[in-house]
This record gives structure tokens, sequence and C-alpha cells, in this order.
């Protein structure tokens, strides 16, 4: 699955603007993705960041802004040809086919590639995942919570893109599970994949990350190196965010 990107590639989310029942619920956002990296989004709740990923994969509408990759703005494109592009979103819950097996959902998430792409990607996703090997002929209700988020990241990495935008990772699993998924983040990160993580364990998230943004109210209200909100904690300015972080280790 190596993307064999240039390093300095980027995708660009500039002034974004998003509306869900006429209200403004992302404003102006402007975030940068590097290829080859990770970077985080926090924020409290219904500070816009799932519609955000929503509208990056083109499942809502942005109402103004871009979002480019190598010049070509994918704002307001349909989905199938945002993944096409390379721009995979893990949206938040475990949207999986519950009566079809582990096996079908794979198969199903690469319905849109060559034979040869198909069995390319999901040999890799089961090299990542080893454990849904066990799993295939299972449906996907019968998997456990880190079984299925497993299972949503196989089906967006299977095309190989170049951009992964996933959307709390570590919701509802149990910390031994979230630091069974840590290494496979990096790994994707290293192949060249540039990802956005979406983390409700902030020590996690800065942790993995080089980069962090702080979402609030629909607005950016931080941006710079995760580095500064480890060293400086304060910055975060939220007592959600800090809530729970001491519940799991930070990345190592």
């Amino acid at each position: 699955m190596n993307t064999a990107m240039d390093g300095n590639a980027v995708l660009e989310l500039r002034g974004l603007t998003v509306e869900r029942g006429s209200r403004a619920v992302v404003r102006d956002v402007s975030i940068d993705i590097p290829a080859a990296d990770i970077t985080a989004l926090l924020g409290p709740n219904g500070a816009g960041k799932s519609s955000l990923v929503l509208a990056v994969g083109g499942v809502l509408r942005p109402v103004g802004g871009s979002v480019r990759m190598n010049g070509r703005d994918l704002a307001r494109q349909r989905p199938e040809l945002i993944r096409r592009a390379g721009v995979a979103i893990v949206p938040e819950g475990r949207r999986l086919l519950p009566d079809l097996t582990v096996e079908d959902n794979i198969r199903v998430a690469a319905y849109s590639l060559s034979a040869e792409a198909a069995k390319t990607g999901r040999d890799r996703v089961l090299e990542l995942f080893p454990e849904l090997t066990r799993r295939l002929s299972a449906p996907a209700r019968a998997l456990s919570g880190g079984e299925q988020q497993m299972l949503v990241l196989a089906q967006a990495l299977i095309s190989a893109p170049r951009y992964l935008l996933i959307d709390e990772l570590s919701l509802g699993l149990a910390p031994v599970v979230i630091n069974r998924l840590l290494p496979t983040i990096r790994e994707v990160a290293a192949d060249g994949i540039g990802v956005l993580l979406i983390e409700q364990f902030a020590a996690v998230a800065l942790g993995l990350a080089t980069r962090a943004y702080i979402l609030e109210g629909g607005r950016i209200r931080f941006s710079g190196p995760a580095s500064d909100l480890r060293d400086q904690p304060e910055l975060l300015r939220s007592a959600y965010l800090l809530r729970g972080s001491q519940d799991l280790p930070a990345a190592e």
C-alpha cells in the first residue's frame, strides 16, 4: 500500500464552512493535512468535528471554502468521486453492513477497484489487522467493538487512499484495544498516507500527531505543533479535552 507520494503533498482545507439545519456548524476552517504524517483535531462535543469530516468526504455539502489536493478542488464532489481521488473517511459510529460477513464488508468496500487492486488491498488490510482473518466468515454484528473498528479502518484503507480522516478512533473501546490500534495508525502514516485523527483522549492524539488543531464553536481556536499542547496543557482551554486523558498512557 505504499503510496509513493511526494513528501511535500498536503490536503488543504481552506475557509471551509458547513451548515446543518440552516445553521453554520463549521465556520471558515482552514487545516493542512500533510502526507505521511498524523494531524490531530481536538475539540469538545458539538464543536463541528464530525461535520467537518463528513463535508470533506462529500456526505455533507460545504456552503463555502475548498478542499484541495494537487491543485484540484474536491469540495462539493460526490462521495465516490472524492474517494476515487484518494480521500477516505472513517465516520464516527462504525458504519458497517451488520448482517454481511467480514469478508463481504471488505468486498463491498473494494467494489470500484480492479480485481488486482482489490486483492492487493485485501492482502494489505489483513496484514494490518490479522485479527480479521480469523473472523472472515462472521457477520459484522458479531464482532467486538475493537474488531468492528478494525473492519471500518480496513474498508477505508483497501483502496490505498492518499489521505485518511478518522473520526473518534477510540470511542467506546477499552484501553488495551486502543493501544493495539495506535501502532497501526503510525504504520499507515509511515506508508505515505496523510492522517487526520479526531480523538476523545487528548494524550493519545497528541502522542501520535506532529501538528494539532483545536476546534471550538465551529472555528479553529489553536493551530500549532502537537508538542506545544503536550508541554503546555493549559493551551487546550477546555476541561473536556483533559477529561479522561489520564485514563490512558500517552502514545509511545
